[in-house]
């Protein structure tokens, strides 16, 4: 499956480089994206998984007009809209956890939260990320954010 046109250029497409310039780790390369569209089966659910650390304070740009706040606080700015656009396109959350320890992971990776949500396709969740509304969102997610990681799965056969 190729990507639409306007995931190469336009609005997404700068905003894709300035977070890959910015910081990696916090939002997808077009590789990345690419792959996703390309691997995760179509027309399945699909299960993304969220591991979040955030920062103790947001790191907004310094001509930010948003006051500041924790990474956490920035975190529930960024969902407010992207609940309502998770559930826009049929998804739903199906666990938001807290974490403790990692008891198999290297010494410095640690996570604050676990997010596991549930989307009817690829189709439903490439679309929500290219909606408008939540990208303008998306800054209150990387100025909160320290690390995380976004991990595309179906659900296993029983």
């Amino acid at each position: 499956m190729s990507l639409d046109p306007h995931w190469e250029s336009g609005t997404l497409g700068q905003m894709i480089t300035q977070w890959n310039t910015a910081m990696p780790s916090l939002n997808p390369s077009r590789e990345q994206l690419a792959e996703f569209a390309e691997r995760m089966p179509a027309n399945t659910p699909i299960l993304m998984l969220n591991l979040l650390r955030f920062n103790s304070q947001a790191a907004y740009p310094a001509d930010s007009p948003h006051s500041p706040c924790s990474g956490q606080q920035a975190y529930a700015r960024y969902s407010r809209v992207a609940l309502k656009k998770v559930q826009g396109v049929g998804g739903s959350v199906e666990v938001l956890a807290n974490a403790h320890v990692a008891l198999i992971a290297p010494a410095d990776e640690q996570w604050d939260q676990v997010l596991l949500v549930r989307y009817p396709s690829k189709q439903a969740f490439l679309s929500m990320i290219s909606d408008p509304e939540y990208q303008a969102e998306t800054g209150h997610r990387t100025a909160a954010l320290a690390d995380s990681r976004l991990i595309g799965t179906t659900p296993a056969a029983n």
